[in-house]
C-alpha cells in the first residue's frame, strides 16, 4: 500500500473522517492559542479543572433532552462558567489560592456530572461525554466547532495586547487601570467556550489534552509568544491527522488516541526540546563545565 492511501485515502473515502479532521482543525486553531496563554499565566491546571466543570451542566442537558448538542452545549458553558466565577469569589473573599479553589470545585463537578448520567443514562452516555467520540461528528457539531474557533480568534485578535500584558505583569497593567480582570474573565470565557467546542468531539476529559499538551510542548522549542502560538497549533494539526489515523487502523477511540500523538510529541521534546529540554540543558551544564 502506497503512502497516499496510508494517509489520504481514508479521508477521501469516508464522510466521518472528514468531518473529523474539519473538526480537529478548527479545534486546533482555537485552542491551542488558548492552551499557550494558559501556560503563560501558569494556569494549566485550572484549564483541567474548567474542563470537568463543563460536566455537570453537560449532564443536566442530557437528562433534559436527551443527546440534544444545544441543550448540552449551553448547560456545558454555563456551568463551566459558573464554576470560573464561584471560584474567583472564593478567592477573593477567603485565604485560599485560586488554584486550591479551582480543585476543589472541580472534584466535586465531576462528581455532581457522574452522578447525575449514571442516575439518568447508561455506562455508554457515561463514557460518551466523558471521552466524547470525534469520528461521530456530524454537521451540526462540525457547525459549533467552526462558529467557536471564529469566535475565539476574532475575540483573541482583539484583546491580544492586553491578555498578554496582564500575563506577563498583572501589576503594571493595574497600575495604569487596564482592567486587568476584565481581561481575565473574558479569557476564561474563551477557555470555557473551547472546552464545550472540544468536549463535543473529544470528551471532558480529552479536550483539555489539545488545548495544553501541544502548548506545553510548544514552549520546548520556541520562546516568542508568535513562535509558540503558530508551533501550538502546528503540533496539535498533526497530533491530531496522526491520531485519527492510528483510530481508524488501529481501531481505538479517536479521542485517546489524538491525545496519545499529543503526549508522544510532549515526551520527544521534553527530551529533545532546544528551549529546556533534558538534552539540551544536560549539554549545556556538560559545556560549562568544561570550560
Amino acid at each position: 500500500m502506497s503512502v497516499y492511501a496510508w494517509l489520504i485515502e481514508p479521508f477521501i473515502e469516508f464522510d466521518f473522517m472528514r468531518y473529523a479532521l474539519a473538526s480537529v482543525l478548527f479545534l486546533t486553531v482555537s485552542a491551542a492559542p488558548m492552551g499557550v496563554f494558559l501556560m503563560m499565566r501558569r494556569m494549566s491546571l485550572v484549564g483541567d479543572a474548567l474542563g470537568h466543570a463543563v460536566l455537570p451542566g453537560a449532564a443536566a442537558g442530557y437528562m433534559l433532552a436527551g443527546l440534544s448538542l444545544p441543550a448540552m452545549s449551553v448547560g456545558g458553558f454555563f456551568s463551566g462558567l459558573a464554576m470560573a466565577l464561584l471560584a474567583g469569589l472564593a478567592s477573593r473573599f477567603s485565604n485560599l489560592k485560586e488554584d486550591a479553589n479551582f480543585a476543589a470545585f472541580y472534584l466535586t463537578s465531576l462528581a455532581i456530572g457522574v452522578v447525575l448520567v449514571s442516575h439518568g443514562g447508561s455506562s455508554v452516555d457515561l463514557l460518551h461525554l466523558l471521552f466524547g467520540s470525534v469520528l461521530a461528528v456530524d454537521l451540526p457539531m462540525l457547525t459549533l466547532v467552526a462558529v467557536s474557533a471564529s469566535i475565539t480568534v476574532i475575540v483573541l485578535a482583539v484583546i491580544y495586547r492586553p491578555l498578554l500584558l496582564e500575563s506577563i505583569d498583572p501589576l503594571f497593567l493595574q497600575s495604569v487601570d487596564g482592567k486587568g480582570g476584565l481581561w481575565h474573565l473574558l479569557f476564561l470565557v474563551l477557555v470555557v467556550m473551547n472546552l464545550v467546542a472540544g468536549f463535543q468531539a473529544l470528551g471532558t476529559l480529552m479536550s483539555v489534552g489539545l488545548m495544553m499538551l501541544p502548548a506545553i510542548s510548544a514552549r520546548l522549542w520556541a520562546r516568542g509568544m508568535g513562535w509558540l502560538m503558530g508551533l501550538a497549533v502546528l503540533l496539535a494539526l498533526v497530533c491530531g491527522f496522526c491520531g485519527l489515523l492510528l483510530s481508524y487502523y488501529v481501531e481505538i477511540p479517536s479521542g485517546p488516541a489524538i491525545i496519545l500523538c499529543c503526549g508522544s510529541v510532549y515526551c520527544f521534546s521534553l527530551v529533545f526540546g532546544v528551549e529546556g529540554g533534558m538534552l539540551s540543558k544536560w549539554l549545556r551544564r556538560r559545556k560549562h563545565h568544561i570550560a
